[in-house]
């Protein structure tokens, strides 16, 4: 594939039983590949970056605009707001903090929460067809975020040693085996955790973008001769896996929050 089509995820000119001679064209790392749009102050912006920035603008915008003039009797804005600001703060944060320890944290959630579902949702938005997730940077970055604060509340809440006998699961009633599980839960904890933190969305959102764009090209190049039938079942897939992929996107915003409350539980957490 030429360098001028590394942001297609196909030949248009590709179709079954064609005199081109052109085989399927299947999906790969391509898909994920982007030319830079524009270049601002020497930074090359690409089309994720941009869906970032302007998932950015878009989160902080709406709840700018339904909070910044709060109401009794809140109007429609407010009201999906207040629904989705609750939703989150009960729903995720008082479920694993309680309401006493959560209420701080509450803000950074639903900023995480709002940001990864509308990073994710560009998959199925037309024209823009991309899941930012599905970049490994953006949920990297974002599970850094969560591990700093993690690691800063663990350390600031039970001092230096509190906070290695914290992340490396000390407790002397364990004997013999407590080296074993010291090492393991180290592991576990300061590499282990933050890694798959990052990783569970960026392979869902990475997959489920495979998965759709698979089905929609194989729509077009079917769509030839008495091979028609195979393309309405493989449009058929497509819709079937948008909807799917609606789903899945809301539930990998809620896991990484989910994920996050619980790692700060844990560094709040009198005993291990």
């Amino acid at each position: 594939m030429s360098a001028e089509k590394t942001t297609l995820a196909f030949d248009w000119s590709c179709r079954i039983l064609a005199d081109n001679g052109c085989g399927f064209p299947a999906p790969g790392l391509h898909s994920f590949l982007f030319k830079p749009m524009f270049t601002v102050g020497g930074y090359e912006f690409n089309k994720p970056m941009l869906l970032a920035l302007i998932s950015t603008v878009l989160v902080v915008g709406f709840f700018w605009a339904a909070f910044s003039k709060p109401k009794l009797v809140p109007g429609k804005l407010q009201m999906i707001g207040e629904a989705g600001y609750d939703f989150v703060r009960r729903g995720i944060v008082y479920e694993t903090l309680g309401k006493r320890d959560g209420e701080k944290y509450v803000p950074l959630m639903v900023s995480l929460f709002f940001f990864i579902w509308i990073m994710n949702i560009w998959s199925v938005i037309p024209l823009m067809q991309f899941p930012v997730s599905s970049v490994i940077a953006f949920p990297a970055a974002l599970a850094l975020i969560v591990y700093v604060l993690w690691m800063s509340l663990t350390f600031r809440t039970h001092g230096f040693v509190g906070g290695l006998k914290n992340v490396t699961g000390y407790d002397k009633s364990l004997g013999g085996v407590l080296p074993l599980v010291m090492v393991i839960e180290f592991f576990s904890n300061v590499l282990v955790r933050p890694f798959t933190h990052m990783v569970r969305l960026f392979a869902n959102m990475f997959a489920g973008h495979l998965l759709l764009v698979m089905f929609t090209v194989a729509s077009w190049y079917l769509l030839n001769s008495w091979m028609i039938p195979a393309a309405g079942v493989s449009f058929v897939m497509t819709i079937v896996m948008i909807a799917f992929e609606l789903f899945v996107q809301l539930v990998q915003a809620y896991v990484f929050v989910l994920l996050a409350c619980t790692y700060i539980q844990g560094a709040l957490a009198k005993h291990h």
